[in-house]
């Protein structure tokens, strides 16, 4: 496995590539929305066009599945974008990975991210110092629990707004002595929507490396295994998107849980 481009900002350690790839996942959804309703058309819609229309649409349908579409109308933009960017998030990793491989000591913005020791090291063990800046955003679990942490404060938020006396009394159902199970339910349901997403993303790109390092021997495999990387990118993402709509629906519209 490759290093990571950690510095440290403030005694804080960043993932430059992290940041680089939600930068790059961020284009790429924005400039896909931006060419499907460039030029909307009712007789004749483009490709793209009839291909967002297809996705809004299905992501409607998961807002409904979850909560009265009527209720749940204010929710569709926020699973579209989760969808989107989970989507193309989960996928960025698959075709190829940026590594550069380094002989000498490397510093970058005042952090030593390989000191002279390393190098020393590396030579006289034969490894090679290497950093990996093109991966999924996904694979990095600072990022999908970050993405979990958004939906936790959005549930909480939006449960004492809209449905502020039921979504407080759930906490002491059946019985005020399940305050403590309920609370610890809570906490739960972020920590496994992250961690799944990171797990599943993170297990295929090694398991995309191990192959690569096959070398052509691994070339069928590889083929196979992108076809159902493409399949897991997007079941993640729908699953994540739909559970998200489902822990919304349960703080903001039901009445009893």
């Amino acid at each position: 496995m490759h290093d990571l481009p950690i510095i440290k900002l403030g005694g804080i350690p960043v993932d430059l590539s992290s940041i680089i790839m939600i930068t790059v996942t961020f284009i790429v959804v924005f400039v896909l929305c931006l060419l499907a309703t460039r030029r909307l058309s009712v007789t004749a819609p483009s490709k793209l066009q009839n291909f967002m229309e297809w996705v809004v649409e299905f992501v409607q349908n998961i807002v409904a599945s979850a909560m009265p579409l009527k209720k749940g109308r204010p929710f569709i933009g926020l699973g579209l974008t989760l969808i989107l960017f989970i989507f193309v998030s989960n996928l960025l990793g698959l075709p190829f990975a940026i590594v550069t491989e380094h002989e000498e000591e490397f510093t970058l913005f005042g952090t030593t991210i390989f000191s002279a020791a390393d190098v020393h090291h590396a030579h006289e063990t034969g490894e090679h110092l290497a950093l990996l800046w093109w991966k999924s955003p996904t694979a990095d679990l600072s990022v999908t629990m970050g993405l979990a942490f958004i939906i936790f404060l959005m549930i909480h938020y939006f449960g004492v707004k809209n449905n502020r006396k039921h979504y407080l009394k759930h906490y002491v159902e059946p019985y005020p002595i399940f305050f403590p199970l309920n609370l610890i339910e809570q906490i739960a349901r972020p920590v496994t929507l992250g961690v799944r997403l990171y797990a599943n993303i993170y297990a295929g790109e090694i398991l995309i490396a191990t192959i690569v390092s096959a070398g052509w021997f691994g070339l069928p495999l590889m083929m196979a295994w992108q076809g159902f990387s493409l399949f897991v990118g997007g079941l993640q993402a729908f699953l994540f998107t739909m559970l998200a709509m489902v822990y919304i629906s349960q703080a903001t519209v039901h009445e009893e849980h």
